[in-house]
């Protein structure tokens, strides 16, 4: 925690929660979201949620854990309005013939080199996260946070037992059950669209 507080003490301040929190939870939805402002965004609407809902904290769980569920279900209300929305991309059509890199029939200049990285390829990634963060969304709270802890932050088995409050056994159970329960989704959302 830093400065001797325990997490209790600082879950109870919320002037303290940017300092102890903030970091890890702006890193947590970065990772998700990859959009730097959003994920800013993201993590304000976090605490606003966490300071109007403070009276619900029971201490069940760590500060931190709970301020991450709460961040979660902002990540998923986010990308299911993502998902939602048209697009509003728009190409614009240039009228400058100055542009040096074009000659006066707008053929290169000088050809552009080739593509170190296939944009099919990060399109196609881009796409199966967010099957794969809907699929997360319909596995239950806890069996999400587990996976989550494991698959995307790479936490071990003992501190997802700490973070929880669980068992060891308990831990790989739960993985199992979030792993079968997206492996189902997956399969019916991601695979199952491709054949």
């Amino acid at each position: 925690m830093g400065k001797g507080q325990s997490d209790a003490a600082i879950i109870d301040d919320p002037e303290l929660w940017v300092d102890h929190y903030g970091d890890f939870l702006y890193r947590f939805a970065l990772s998700r979201i990859k959009d730097p402002s959003v994920a800013e965004d993201l993590v304000q609407e976090t605490f606003l949620a966490a300071l109007r809902g403070r009276e619900n904290f029971k201490g069940h769980s760590a500060g931190r854990t709970w301020l991450v569920a709460i961040l979660k279900h902002k990540l998923v209300d986010y990308i299911r309005k993502k998902i939602r929305e048209p697009s509003s991309d728009k190409i614009e059509v240039l009228t400058d013939q100055t542009d040096p890199d074009f000659n006066e029939q707008g053929e290169w200049q000088l050809r552009p080199s080739r593509w170190a990285v296939n944009p099919g390829r990060i399109y196609e990634q881009k796409e199966f996260l967010d099957v794969l963060y809907r699929c997360l969304a319909g596995v239950p709270e806890r069996l999400a946070e587990a996976f989550m802890m494991r698959e995307m932050e790479g936490l071990s088995t003992a501190e997802i037992c700490k973070a929880l409050d669980i068992t060891a056994t308990n831990s790989w159970v739960m993985l199992y059950r979030a792993r079968m329960s997206l492996r189902r989704c997956l399969e019916d959302s991601w695979l199952g669209a491709e054949h």
